[in-house]
């Protein structure tokens, strides 16, 4: 079932989330959040972005593996095309490696898009779809999508990374997110919605 996308406003996208008692039967609710996140053309949808409070975030990193014209794929753009993962009351253990820039968009924050740095190595621990504990490694855009939806779950929104001039000129266009003020092609819910 595809399921409406929250808004930036919306408090809960505000709010640190909670854990997941161990062995919660999830699969319908990652079935929705995989189906939500492909309608909306999507590479990772968080739990507070469909108003659950709660520690989950998906991703499917294959729309950033085709290498750009006249360019050969490399090993981490191969990898991309198998990273479709659950990740259920993760930790990020340690974040490494040098800060890099990479516009950074938001299914909750449509029509926006702004550089955001962060670091290129992550450890993560977490829980799979079938409440098995692992502790792997990311680099790269794979690194930054987990990171992305990560914050999702923190609180934090990839706007909060820009400078405090580069918010206040985003103000305005966040305003009417919030309000429903903005071409989308996919299910959302509007925080400030004027009838």
């Amino acid at each position: 079932m595809i399921l409406p996308i929250l808004s930036f406003g919306a408090p809960i996208l505000r709010k640190e989330c909670e854990d997941f008692d161990e062995n919660t039967p999830l699969e319908n609710l990652i079935s929705d959040m995989f189906e939500t996140m492909y309608a909306a053309s999507g590479v990772g949808l968080a739990g507070p972005q469909i108003g659950i409070g709660k520690r989950i975030f998906i991703v499917d990193g294959s729309p950033f593996a085709d290498p750009e014209e006249g360019e050969q794929p490399d090993e981490q753009l191969l990898a991309l095309k198998k990273f479709k993962k659950v990740f259920i009351n993760p930790i990020i253990e340690e974040e490494s490696g040098d800060l890099w820039p990479f516009a950074e968009g938001c299914l909750s924050i449509p029509g926006i898009r702004e550089d955001v740095e962060r670091k290129s190595n992550i450890k993560i621990s977490y829980y799979n779809e079938n409440w098995q504990f692992l502790e792997e490694s990311y680099q790269g855009i794979a690194a930054r999508i987990i990171q992305h939806e990560y914050d999702h779950i923190e609180g934090v929104l990839f706007t909060d990374h820009l400078n405090p001039l580069k918010r206040r000129l985003l103000k305005g266009k966040l305003d009417d997110v919030s309000r429903g003020k903005v071409d989308v092609n996919y299910k959302m819910k509007f925080q400030n919605l004027k009838r």
